[in-house]
């Protein structure tokens, strides 16, 4: 088996910024004509180079030619080298005010040798950044020094558990042995490949749904810092993927596989030390429903309870089944429990219509002229109760695009839980799906507006036909209205709001996405929040995977 593909000459370089007038031979690199590339896309905005990339060490390609799939979108193709920094060509003006640091958390190594690994969420951590300062941006990636990742490489095989794949095992004695450390959770990977959040206290922490799979991270080197060590006795194997994370809280729910619930907590900052909030009982099911995100208002907390649940049969097997790690059980029906945050007790519990989710994207409290709580909105990206999308995410199926329409439906579902009583909530479209393509998932917003009322958020819609969400999109929730960008052939990232400094506005601000360009190449993108318009990109030295989840480090 041929050996993992990474350059010795990428790994410990590091150089410094250059102008234009620094070298001319350098301007070439990665540097086309701007009014040229816009004029091809039918802009006529006048862009200005004001940066050039650093000078490009040897890149490694992926060895295998179906790692790289049809054609040259780069998106679901292994990153090409561990490690990379430079500064970039930028075109058009990136703004003054913007200066931190966009870090961005996603599977970026999909293969070990001349092994594919099945599903987008399989590949190892890469963690992206994009630094902001007086106008000018340098890019680096690395990978993130999970044991799961060194194991890897040193063994050049699957070591530990990821979401679709288990190691092979040489004999009946070493998978009995693999099944000990399942339930221990000594088998379940720390391959902190999902998000990326600062803490309150100023640490950086990469994430994944295992507890083991939270790494301190150094946000200006990259560096992997180690093992973010919870220093409570709660235990448990898993948790929220998406924790609520702001400067003053941090909050997560441990699901219970053993007596169905989930556990809600809360972490002060400059702590390792998780204390309970309260606990929900799943009132459906035989365990509790998958809860990779969940939303928060100013004064509760929401607690899903999806029929899409944890299946401990499934995780014990060595072939992942259709759902992977889950099983559907309509009959369990769907829940939705609130929790206050104050006293831990629960103030409403509703059925609901069924539903499927990944990312929730807000919620907020509605009150009566008296100031009373009548009801919680919590807003979702929801699938339609259609779990295909799990499938849909396999690898095969994302590189062997023929053209066909066949991204399931989704929508921004919003649940309508009322506080007289009832036993029933909502489910419903907060605006027409059309709008933006019946597509629907990779959302942020204002974070000033966590919690309360919104208006705007950004997430990744669809231009159909398409087999994967295709545009980046603004969705107005007061007029019910959507703005797409899109750029044909390419597949964008999570967008992501950064508010500017002093701003009265919600969407007074950018939005950041990193994109993989259909001809091979990627590139940051910067559109003006309000408008929705390109004021600014720059080419990255070669295309990066397609990442998820990412955080704003603002200078110090």
């Amino acid at each position: 088996m041929a050996s993992l593909a990474f350059s010795a000459t990428g790994t410990n370089v590091f150089p410094s910024y250059m102008t234009v007038s620094d070298s001319p031979r350098h301007a070439r690199v990665g540097c086309t004509s701007a009014k040229a590339d816009l004029k091809k896309k039918g802009k006529t905005r006048d862009l200005t180079i004001t940066n050039v990339a650093t000078e490009l060490r040897p890149l490694v390609s992926p060895p295998a030619k179906e790692v790289a799939g049809e054609g040259k979108l780069v998106a679901w193709t292994s990153i090409q080298q561990e490690r990379w920094e430079g500064e970039l060509v930028v075109e058009g003006e990136i703004p003054q005010w913007l200066n931190g640091t966009y870090l961005r958390n996603g599977p970026g190594l999909w293969h070990l040798g001349d092994y594919n690994f099945r599903h987008l969420f399989d590949g190892y951590a890469t963690l992206v950044r994009l630094h902001f300062e007086n106008g000018r941006l340098v890019m680096g990636h690395r990978q993130i020094e999970s044991e799961a990742y060194k194991a890897a490489k040193k063994s050049n095989k699957l070591c530990y558990r990821e979401f679709s794949e288990v190691p092979k095992h040489d004999n009946f004695l070493s998978y009995i042995g693999d099944l000990a450390n399942l339930f221990s959770g000594a088998s379940l990977t720390d391959n902190a490949n999902t998000g990326v959040v600062k803490l309150g206290d100023g640490r950086v922490v990469c994430l994944t749904e295992t507890i083991k799979g939270s790494i301190v991270v150094d946000p200006d080197t990259l560096d992997t810092l180690g093992k973010f060590d919870y220093s409570d006795s709660l235990g448990g194997l898993i948790h929220s993927a998406h924790p609520i994370v702001t400067d003053k809280e941090f909050f997560t729910l441990l699901p219970d596989l053993v007596n169905p619930g989930y556990l809600v907590v809360k972490m002060e900052p400059g702590t390792n030390e998780r204390k309970v909030i309260g606990r929900v009982s799943c009132r459906g099911g035989p365990s509790p429903g998958w809860v990779h995100s969940f939303p928060i208002t100013e004064h509760y907390i929401i607690v899903p309870e999806m029929p899409l649940r944890y299946c401990a049969q499934n995780l014990l097997k060595a072939e992942p089944t259709p759902l992977y790690k889950f099983e559907w059980h309509p009959d369990s029906k769907g829940f939705i429990h609130v929790m206050c945050k104050a006293s831990g007790n629960i103030v409403a519990s509703v059925e609901v219509p069924l539903f499927v989710t990944f990312h929730f994207i807000n919620a907020y409290e509605e009150k009566d002229e008296d100031g009373r709580v009548t009801a919680i909105i919590a807003d979702c990206c929801e699938h339609n109760s259609d779990t295909t999308i799990l499938d849909k995410l396999r690898l095969e199926n994302l590189r062997s695009y023929s053209g066909d329409d066949v991204l399931p439906d989704a929508r921004v579902g919003r649940f309508i839980i009322p506080f007289n009583g009832s036993p029933n909530g909502k489910l419903v479209a907060a605006l027409n799906p059309d709008e933006h393509g019946r597509g629907m998932d990779m959302c942020s917003i204002n974070p000033a507006f966590l919690g309360k009322k919104y208006r705007y958020a950004y997430a990744c819609g669809a231009e159909r036909p398409c087999n994967f969400p295709n545009t980046l999109t603004k969705l107005d929730l007061f007029e019910g209205k959507a703005k797409n960008w899109y750029d044909e052939g390419a597949v964008p990232s999570e967008p992501f709001f950064v508010a500017r400094p002093g701003a009265t506005e919600e969407d007074d601000g950018v939005v950041i996405s990193m994109i993989s360009d259909k001809n091979g190449e990627g590139y940051a993108l910067i559109l003006d929040g309000s408008s929705f318009e390109e004021i600014a990109r720059a080419k990255f030295p070669y295309g990066l995977p397609y990442g998820l989840h990412g955080c704003w480090v603002p200078k110090k």
